[in-house]
C-alpha cells in the first residue's frame, strides 16, 4: 500500500481502517472513496483478485455535464447513485465501505447514503 502521499497521522488512519476492513470483509468487495477539493471518486475493488469491478467519479461524461461543481455534497450523492447502478449491473449487492481515512461526514457520508439508497448493502 503506497501511503507516501499522506502525512504520518493520515497514513496511520488509512492503514487502521483498511486493516479492520480486511477482518470483517469476508468475500465482499470494497467500496473505496477518494475525494479532492474539486472531485470525488468511488470504485468497487475485489482485493482477492486485485481487480476494479466498477468505478464512478464526477469526471464521468454524463455527470460532468449535469453537475455545477464536482466537489460538493450534490456531486457526491450523484456519484453514490451511479456507483450503485454500476455495481448492480456487475452483479454486486454487498460491499464493505472504505472511507479511505476520511471522516464519515459531509461528502463521504452523502456518497455512502446514496449508494445505500441505490441498493448496495454495507
Amino acid at each position: 500500500m503506497n501511503l507516501k502521499r499522506y502525512s504520518k497521522q493520515t497514513a496511520r488512519r488509512v492503514f487502521r481502517v483498511r486493516k479492520k476492513l480486511k477482518e470483517v470483509a469476508g468475500d465482499r468487495p470494497r467500496l473505496s472513496v477518494h475525494r479532492s477539493n474539486k472531485n470525488i471518486y468511488a470504485q468497487i475493488i475485489d482485493d482477492v483478485r486485485g481487480v476494479t469491478l466498477a468505478a464512478a467519479s464526477t469526471l464521468d461524461k454524463g455527470l460532468k455535464v449535469e453537475l455545477k461543481h464536482g466537489g460538493d455534497i450534490g456531486a457526491a450523492t450523484a456519484v453514490g447513485k451511479l456507483i450503485a447502478e454500476r455495481a448492480k449491473a456487475a452483479g454486486i449487492e454487498a460491499v464493505v465501505f472504505d472511507r479511505g481515512g476520511y471522516i464519515y461526514h459531509g461528502r463521504v457520508k452523502a456518497l455512502a447514503d446514496a449508494a445505500r439508497e441505490g441498493g448496495l448493502t454495507f
